[in-house]
């Protein structure tokens, strides 16, 4: 399994899709399936049937997941995409920014 480069808490833009320039906070992100959930971004309807959770029932709105190759990270530093790196800082293995340098 591949190391992933977004996770949860990170902020991300859309690039490629129908939600293309959407950007949200990451609430989930499955390894399995490379795939994460961008909090108010791909939302659809389901149907849901009533239950003690909810005794109404009826269409409620969610996120569905994005695959991981349609997202990328907003830099802390200037509100732009940008690509991560992995090196060895201090000796431990860390994230950063490969347009701002700084630790993610």
């Amino acid at each position: 399994m591949k190391k992933l480069k977004i996770k949860t808490g990170d902020t991300v833009r859309i690039i490629a899709g129908d939600h293309k320039g959407t950007e949200g906070k990451v609430m989930m992100v499955d390894k399995v399936k490379n795939r994460a959930i961008v909090e108010g971004a791909n939302m659809v309807s389901k149907h849901e049937k009533p239950s003690a959770k909810n005794p109404q029932g009826g269409i409620v709105k969610k996120e569905a997941a994005i695959h991981i190759s349609n997202l990328a990270l907003i830099d802390v530093k200037s509100g732009e995409t940008t690509r991560v790196g992995f090196e060895v800082r201090d000796g431990k293995k860390v994230r950063f920014s490969k347009k701002s340098n700084e630790v993610i």
